[in-house]
């Protein structure tokens, strides 16, 4: 097996040269880093990264805390945050914090205790432990998803990046009002999560422009599950005036809707039309095919990640908030005519308001 001694002589160079190629420890001339790259090449050495990390203080690690990864949403995001990393050089650590606070900082440190050059996180509805612990360490973090107020202290920050959520929910609720939809309903997520508001902040904003009434009898809270969103659906059929068209406010919970709906023997959109938050790979292949809002779930991982490094390399510069824009895929659940989905994109990425 090739040693860094090996390499050295290889291509001419001190030991302290090829450890200043690997590590970015020292600039390099341009000829003398080609040298030393061939080297590696024709040697096949393969660096010692424990080696390398008492050397930088830096394991190249990213620790990544998404709930439910066995959602697709959170599974396409986690492909983009494997890629960029993949990409940069960085390994991930994986952890599931079960929308529980306090499993939710014991991962976190868990994974603080693996000396990972930083995190990237979906935070739950509670995440107070976990912002004390975060600000007590100084880890470098990226929230993603789920994003959280600026604290009115001043204190400790963090980069954030996620989807628009309240336009593209206005979008769905307006498209089934001008269909002449009255009566819609919201299964909403999970109470205190910054998508869950904003969501519902949307309903509401297109009940408003359409002219309807709020009734709080018609939103209904699925958790962001698809146990919890059927028996949720259920209480909206149990209405004495039931509601004409569903909105359900992630993929999971379109599950959970449409489970509701066959066990009442309705049909959609013959009895009740249906759009939801969140496009998946088999909406299209769903009789009707559903009419939804598409996250950029691989560009808010692959983000996530970019957001990281920047904060890894220029530690204290400002806190971003990044807002991605989401697309709205027309198809047939909500009661228009058969053809091709059409996605509507909005205005280009932005950044939002420093947070």
């Amino acid at each position: 097996m090739a040693t860094m001694t090996d390499v050295a002589r290889r291509a001419g160079v001190s030991i302290a040269t090829v450890s200043h190629v690997l590590n970015d420890t020292r600039p390099v001339l341009p000829d003398t880093r080609r040298a030393v790259l061939d080297a590696i090449d024709a040697l096949g050495y393969t660096p010692n990264g424990l080696a390398r990390s008492l050397v930088t203080a830096r394991t190249r690690s990213i620790g990544l805390a998404v709930s439910a990864i066995s959602n697709p949403y959170f599974t396409e995001i986690l492909q983009g945050v494997e890629a960029r990393a993949l990409e940069d050089g960085y390994g991930l650590l994986i952890a599931d914090p079960h929308d529980d606070p306090e499993h939710e900082t014991t991962t976190v440190r868990l994974l603080h205790e693996r000396r990972v050059d930083g995190m990237i996180i979906a935070p739950s509805a509670r995440p107070d432990a976990l912002l004390r612990y975060l600000g007590q360490h100084q880890v470098p973090t990226v929230f993603l998803d789920r994003l959280l107020p600026a604290p009115p202290d001043g204190g400790f920050r963090h980069d954030q990046v996620g989807a628009e959520n309240t336009e593209p929910m206005t979008t769905l609720v307006t498209h089934l009002a001008e269909r002449g939809h009255r009566r819609i309903g919201l299964v909403a997520g999970l109470r205190g999560l910054s998508t869950t508001e904003e969501r519902i902040t949307g309903y509401r904003h297109g009940l408003a422009d359409a002219g309807i009434p709020y009734d709080e009898r018609l939103v209904v809270h699925g958790a962001s599950r698809a146990e919890t969103a059927e028996s949720a659906t259920h209480r909206l059929l149990d209405l004495a005036a039931r509601p004409s068209a569903l909105v359900t406010a992630n993929n999971a919970m379109t599950i959970g809707a449409l489970r509701a709906l066959r066990g009442r023997g309705l049909s959609v959109p013959g009895d009740l039309a249906l759009c939801c938050f969140d496009d998946f790979s088999w909406a299209d292949l769903f009789t009707p095919r559903l009419t939804a809002i598409a996250q950029p779930s691989r560009e808010i991982g692959a983000r996530a990640v970019a957001l990281l490094l920047e904060r890894l390399a220029e530690p204290g510069r400002a806190a971003r908030t990044v807002r991605l824009p989401s697309a709205f895929v027309h198809r047939t659940s909500c009661g228009c005519p058969d053809g091709p989905a059409h996605p509507e994109t909005p205005e280009a990425p932005r950044k939002g308001p420093e947070s």
